[in-house]
């Protein structure tokens, strides 16, 4: 087909007439090309190299590969129990470089937890080298659009992000950083894809996903997926589910809002959305009719909550700490932020064991304790004589820190003062039924704590020295003082053991027979002495063996051996086995009038169950740095302190308390008799203010105390506080919880016998009336 030139014309007059249009535009569409190649090309690359050099300080440093892989974190010190469970943390509070904090490896991550997190925070995560383009892409699109599709951040940057803003001490900020906060930002942004990169080409992608967890905050003072997954679940990284996951997961874009336990509401969606998306990626969930079942679960915390007044072992881990602080200042490190492992003796079963059986029967004593008093209209506060303690509240008001505060605020001889001492507060206390919110004044709280009973319990395998249970009270948040080791009181009738342990040291037998008539002490300068039995007579006359004597608690026939063997020589004997406080040597000694602890009696009971081998107790086993090194390893002193034949003609004269008739120990549980030694010895000093049981196994011993904070605070009568009665029970509820649980390893069994020496047969019951003493150990037979 043919074309007329006229329509030639036409068409080319008009082409010329569109370009003469377009014309301008063209030059500066290849301007502007031209540019942004330039930029692409040469300008970004010579942008990011200036921020890797620093340029002329306009950038600010960038994290070495060392710091990426050894970041400026820092890591609490974690407590471990001889079974391996976690017991605590000491830190420091930081909110930016964390503070409680642990590293974990990748092994120790469950699959559950890395497939929830790669598929809910970086699905391409396995596809990309640390920066996601199609995601950068979707984003600005959305951005665009107005319609927001999430973000565009993988892993490797989030890492980047976390590792940038916890190193606020280097120098990181250059001087465009001063223009404002979006140069500022944009800088920041930049280094982070330099460091994600850096991070895909230095290590693999399961040591980005552990130092990811390890680097990011799940509120508050919980950081890394350890101490969250402890916080939140009780559990270890490895052991959580798909469920327990998807809330730690989802917790990461907002930890406040959407932590579980302070808005469930909000963690519970959050965790629907991302079981969905994990759902919709084809793992585990697999139905859509599965997802719906699952996503009606609810969430099942197991909260725990990081601090000193929470968990197990409170008190313990104080004194602890204490002692902890002292060997990292000798050794210039910082126990808050060093990441030790400090690996300790006390077994986490027994331990709770011991802080149920304190709990049960110390509810039931108070509850005991104050009907007793209410029923005689009086308070619990009196003297040697019964009468009350006049003015107690005004004295010990004295003594408190509100006292001292207000008196720094409004002088001591203040009205205000004593307005302010009466004023009634809101406050919440603590009961035997839980919290409870109250209006007290700070008499009234004054009031209401110095009357309850108190307790101190310690377990100790004599063999090894190990401390198994620490318990230094019922509630470590309300009542601070640990009656372990900081608290002495008197011990009563439980230091008869180390006047009737110098007596077999002495060649005499268990055997050996006095009557029960109170000695006569002459004392420099004062009246003669007289011990009085529990009775409150002098004696009954009987003629009984030493070993029934101790059994029955007889106080005069104590006495006798006190006077035969000298009180110099006791004190030294005390000593020997591991007693280490000042004891007067004194007749009344013998009777328990010089305060000692509750972990020096344990230790110097064990010294009689491990054959005369006094092994110092101990709570460390051995501390380890961040990397695994052990940098201590902790080992007892140890000592032969008496020969094993006194030792063990010891150990048979504590059986006697379970085993004499009217023995302080007879009435125990049966079950703990069946195949099983046991020794025992009870304690209770004058007007019952403080109550002792000291039982020991072949491969346990363990020392019970109770009492008042204040040694006026006790008992009305002898006959409800005597030892038997307020701590015999929780060391008897202690053990049968213990037996009743093969894995906590502690089985029944029988003492450890001589080697030679001594006839291991001593049968009180078969030997003949007239038997004398002192006797060679050879003559102990049936």
């Amino acid at each position: 087909m043919s074309t007329s030139p006229s329509s030639t014309g036409t068409i080319k007059s008009k082409i010329n007439k569109l370009l003469a249009v377009r014309k301008p535009w063209i030059p500066k569409a290849i301007k502007y090309s031209s540019w942004a190649f330039l930029f692409f090309v040469i300008g970004f690359p010579l942008y990011i190299l200036s921020i890797k050099i620093d340029l002329f300080g306009l950038y600010g440093g960038m994290p070495s590969l060392a710091e990426i892989e050894n970041p400026d974190n820092d890591l609490s010190s974690e407590i471990l129990s001889a079974d391996g469970v976690s017991l605590g943390r000491y830190f420091r509070y930081n909110h930016l470089k964390g503070g409680n904090r642990s590293q974990i490896h990748f092994k120790d991550l469950s699959e559950d937890l890395v497939r929830t997190l790669v598929i809910s925070e970086d699905h391409r995560f396995y596809d990309h080298s640390g920066l996601d383009f199609p995601a950068y892409i979707r984003v600005l699109k959305g951005m665009l659009t107005f319609s927001p599709a999430g973000g565009g951040s993988t892993l490797s940057q989030q890492l980047a992000k976390n590792l940038y803003t916890m190193n606020p001490n280097k120098s990181l900020d250059g001087s465009l950083s001063k223009l404002g906060k979006y140069p500022r930002r944009f800088i920041q942004k930049t280094k982070e894809w330099i460091i994600a990169i850096d991070l895909e080409e230095n290590f693999t992608k399961e040591e980005i996903i552990a130092m990811y967890l390890n680097t990011t905050s799940f509120s508050g003072n919980i950081f890394g997926i350890k101490i969250a997954s402890e916080t939140f679940f009780k559990k270890s990284p490895d052991s959580l589910n798909l469920q327990e996951s998807a809330v730690l997961v989802g917790m990461l874009q907002a930890p406040s809002f959407f932590n579980p336990k302070r808005n469930p509401q909000n963690s519970l969606r959050k965790r629907n959305e991302v079981l969905f998306k994990v759902y919709r990626h084809g793992y585990k969930i697999g139905t859509p009719e599965k997802y719906d079942s699952i996503k009606t679960l609810p969430i099942e915390l197991n909260y725990t909550d990081q601090n000193q007044n929470e968990g197990l072992a409170t008190y313990f881990r104080t004194v602890l700490g204490n002692y902890l602080i002292r060997y990292c200042n000798d050794k210039g490190i910082d126990l808050y932020n060093s990441g030790l492992k400090i690996y300790t003796t006390i077994d986490s079963r027994l331990q709770k064991y011991a802080e149920e059986a304190m709990n049960e029967h110390m509810s039931v004593l108070q509850k005991l304790f104050n009907n007793e008093w209410k029923r005689r209209n009086r308070n619990p506060w009196v003297d040697e004589y019964g009468l009350e303690i006049k003015d107690f509240l005004n004295k010990r008001i004295k003594q408190s820190d509100a006292y001292k505060a207000y008196v720094e605020k409004y002088g001591e001889n203040s009205d205000s003062l004593k307005i302010m001492l009466k004023l009634k507060k809101p406050m919440t206390i603590f009961t035997w039924g839980g919290e409870r919110d109250t209006l007290f004044s700070s008499f009234d709280s004054l009031n209401y704590y110095k009357r309850f009973l108190q307790s101190g319990l310690m377990s100790m395998d004599p063999n090894t020295g190990h401390i198994k249970a620490w318990v230094g009270g019922f509630n470590h948040k309300y009542f601070k003082f640990d009656h372990v080791r900081q608290g002495k009181r008197q011990p009563g009738s439980t230091f008869k053991a180390f006047v009737y342990g110098l007596a077999m040291e002495n060649k005499y037998s268990p055997c050996y027979k006095l009557k029960d008539i109170s000695p006569q002490f002459t004392i420099p300068n004062q009246p003669p002495w007289y011990p009085f039995n529990a009775d409150g007579t002098k004696g009954s006359g009987k003629e009984m063996t030493i070993r029934k004597a101790m059994a029955q608690s007889i106080n005069s026939i104590t006495a006798q051996m006190m006077q035969t063997l000298g009180e110099e020589n006791v004190v030294d004997f005390a000593h020997r086995v591991g007693i280490e406080s000042k004891l007067d040597a004194v007749p009344s000694l013998c009777l328990g009038t010089s305060d000692v602890s509750l972990f020096e009696l344990v230790g110097a009971y064990s010294t009689f169950v491990n054959g005369g081998i006094n092994t110092e107790p101990f709570f460390i086993t051995h501390i380890e740095d961040k990397n695994g090194n052990v940098i201590e390893n902790f080992v007892p002193k140890t000592k032969q302190a008496i020969d094993e034949q006194t030792a063990y003609k010891m150990v048979y004269m504590l059986k006697g308390g379970v085993e004499e008739q009217g023995g302080s120990s007879v009435g125990l549980n049966r079950e703990l008799k069946i195949d099983n030694e046991i020794g025992g010895k009870t304690g209770t000093t004058n007007d019952a203010s403080d109550g002792w049981y000291m039982g020991v196994t072949h491969n346990l011993v363990t020392g019970v105390w109770v009492g008042g904070d204040e040694r006026g605070v006790h008992f009305p009568s002898w006959d409800f506080g005597q030892g038997g009665k307020t701590a015999r029970p929780i060391w008897e509820k202690y053990m049968l919880k213990v037996y009743a649980d093969p894995k906590a390893g502690i089985a029944k069994g029988y003492f450890k016998r001589p080697t030679s020496g001594v006839d291991v047969s001593i049968e009180c019951a078969k030997r003949s009336d007239s038997e004398e003493a002192p006797v060679e150990e050879d003559d102990i037979k049936n």
